[in-house]
């Protein structure tokens, strides 16, 4: 291995390999439960069993059993993230704090069913609800580690459902995920600090798509209560691109990159697979009750492998970054109130375990647990047309990271009342 693709392994890429996988997303991952539709007013509480429009194969392909005729329902909101880095006394690298990592985020989403007859029905989503973006000052202290980068997972699903009984329903459907990745990271052109030469660059974008599928079961227990559980299948997705550096005025750097004829990066990701239990309980005509339980493998996410072609000699290069993440939990309990024959008003609270312990923690991946509080309102204009509109406050709190370089520098410092405030609502056609 030459001298340019060994720093490029060992030391540069494997500090930003992950710098778009924002964990501050959501679930103590990077799964967002809201895309816009009414259940993101609930924090994900029964979100396997909510039957009110199309966006239920979602979270459970099963419950599109429960929608009659054609609908089509269409989302949108916008993420407000509040996500600063503060220095302490132990950091060590020049520069400022980065500003707010996470200005702003839009995501939506499509849905459609169609009720073939009393017992099957179809359906299909196109459904924004993995990944984020970070963008931080290009010359803040942690610039080594990442400067600015996004993931960004767009699925597509066609979705059938079947009652097998009058009470039980089974649903399924391939999904398929088409995915982007792009970063920049700083080069530290005087990695001794014996000179005082700007900082170089290295850009990185790739797509790429993978396939999995999900399943689900829906239950009438009785009249009032239903349960529903649903699992989605791990997807992969294989990042191939050959990195573009700027600015490498340092001379080691500068004479093995003309030694070098091409190098392809591959960057392996493993979108986790997970499973959701709820449960629904209608009170009366005006009160439902409606929980959830969620489980989601951030575990198989946080080993990835770096590939290097386009050695001189012919051979390659492989090395495995274990971000030590962990799996994550979930549990959420929410409340409608069906206040009038037109409106309802959803409301939930939820919490997500993390998927790093403190220690792990990084400035490219700033994951803590996650609590939800979450409001909204249902509308009917008519028996044709609804729309919702709904509020999520996602309070991470206080998140500490010390990150160092293998020179022993050290960037040491948290996030001080890390939050998202998630705005959407979206529309239901019936026909």
């Amino acid at each position: 291995m030459n001298a340019f693709k060994f720093l490029l392994v060992r030391g540069v890429f494997p500090a930003f390999i992950l710098s778009g996988v924002s964990g501050v997303a959501s679930a103590g991952g990077l799964m967002l439960y809201e895309v816009g539709q009414e259940g993101a007013g609930l924090a994900n509480a029964g979100a396997a069993v909510l039957t009110t429009d199309p966006s239920i194969q979602m979270n459970n392909p099963a419950g599109l059993t429960e929608l009659s005729g054609t609908q089509v329902n269409l989302n949108g909101q916008l993420l407000l993230g509040a996500i600063n880095f503060s220095r302490d006394g132990d950091n060590s690298f020049d520069g400022n704090e980065g500003g707010n990592a996470l200005k702003y985020f839009p995501s939506s989403s499509f849905f459609i069913s169609h009720q073939l007859d009393d017992r099957a029905s179809i359906g299909f989503s196109i459904v924004g609800n993995f990944g984020m973006a970070l963008n931080y000052d290009d010359d803040w202290a942690g610039r080594y580690f990442t400067q600015k980068a996004s993931i960004i997972g767009v699925a597509f699903q066609p979705t059938f459902s079947y009652k097998l009984t009058d009470n039980l329903s089974f649903g399924f459907g391939p999904r398929i995920m088409v995915g982007r990745y792009a970063t920049n990271v700083a080069i530290n052109n005087n990695p001794l600090g014996l000179r005082d030469h700007d900082d170089g660059q290295l850009k990185y974008r790739a797509h790429d798509w993978g396939s999995g599928g999900t399943v689900g079961v829906f239950y009438h227990l009785d009249d009032r209560t239903k349960l529903g559980i649903s699992y989605v299948s791990q997807i992969k997705l294989k990042f191939s691109d050959e990195p573009d550096l700027h600015g490498v005025s340092n001379p080691i750097l500068a004479a093995a990159l003309r030694r070098v004829n091409a190098d392809e990066l591959d960057v392996d990701m493993k979108i986790p697979q997970l499973a959701l239990a709820s449960i629904s309980h209608q009170l009366d005509d005006q009160w439902t009750l409606l929980g959830s339980v969620g489980w989601q493998d951030w575990s198989e996410f946080g080993k990835l492998g770096v590939e290097i072609d386009g050695n001189p000699d012919g051979s390659s290069v492989s090395r495995q970054i274990d971000r030590q993440y962990k799996d994550t939990w979930h549990a959420s309990i929410g409340a409608q109130n069906q206040m009038s024959r037109k409106l309802r008003i959803n409301m939930g609270i939820a919490y997500d375990s993390s998927m790093v312990d403190d220690e792990d923690r990084t400035v490219d991946v700033p994951v803590g647990e996650a609590w939800r509080f979450a409001t909204g309102l249902n509308y009917k204009v008519d028996e044709s047309m609804a729309f919702n509109l709904n509020y999520t406050l996602i309070w991470m709190g206080g998140m500490s990271v010390e990150q160092s370089k293998r020179s022993g520098q050290t960037l040491s410092g948290d996030y001080k009342r890390a939050a998202i405030h998630v705005l959407g609502g979206g529309a239901t056609w019936r026909f």
